[in-house]
């Protein structure tokens, strides 16, 4: 460990924060994609989001049918500049009285911890089946119980998931009566979720996305 200029020892902190300084400054190509992403409106983003994740080929839907273009929202979610505007629109989305956020694996722990940044609020992270080992907990991080949560997912269809989850979170102590999601697919999820007393708010829907989405 080194000393500073008046040959104090600099501590650990010191140091993480000069060697972010010294390692993050993203090139220019990043700063520019940035910058013109962050100007872009809603319909702008949904296109955005349609050329990245829309795929052609050949490819087996759960069905068993086969379709010559799929809806991959993966591919969008690892796009950290694209998602972190998404985030961003997002956080209008977000219920005043909002404690926690609460992201389902695995689509939605991506979305949640960039909408967490730009909110402010702490995250939890559900997942489908606790582990019988570690924590052994069903969410992960920021604690729900008590606490006013929204469940953050990427896309919705049926809404069976989001639904299965809350009832989870529920029993854990938490207060939930709201979702929101990147992409509503308007296939009886917001219906079905209401029937249990959560109101989903989308920052797209299917009819954003053209052309019609096949596949998940």
């Amino acid at each position: 460990m080194g000393e500073d200029a008046g040959g104090h020892r600099r501590g650990a902190r010191f140091l993480c924060f000069e060697y972010a300084s010294r390692t993050c400054r993203l090139p220019a190509a990043v700063r520019a994609c940035r910058a013109k992403i962050a100007a872009m409106n809603l319909d702008d983003l949904a296109r955005q989001v349609n050329t990245r994740a829309r795929l052609t080929g050949e490819f087996v839907l759960r069905s068993g049918r086969v379709a010559t273009e799929y809806f991959d929202k993966y591919q969008f979610e690892a796009d950290p500049v694209l998602l972190d505007a998404l985030a961003e629109q997002m956080a209008a989305l977000v219920p005043a009285g909002t404690e926690v956020l609460a992201g389902l694996e695995m689509g939605g722990i991506a979305v949640v911890t960039a909408l967490g940044r730009h909110t402010g609020l702490p995250c939890a992270f559900v997942r489908k089946a606790a582990k019988p080992y570690g924590t052994a907990r069903l969410a992960e991080g920021a604690e729900v119980a008590g606490r006013q949560v929204l469940v953050v997912e990427d896309v919705v269809t049926s809404g069976g998931q989001v639904v299965l989850s809350t009832k989870e979170l529920r029993q854990l102590g938490a207060r939930v009566d709201a979702a929101v999601c990147v992409i509503d697919r308007q296939e009886g999820g917001a219906e079905a979720l209401a029937a249990e007393g959560i109101a989903l708010r989308a920052l797209l829907t299917r009819a954003d996305l053209t052309p019609t989405e096949q596949g998940r």
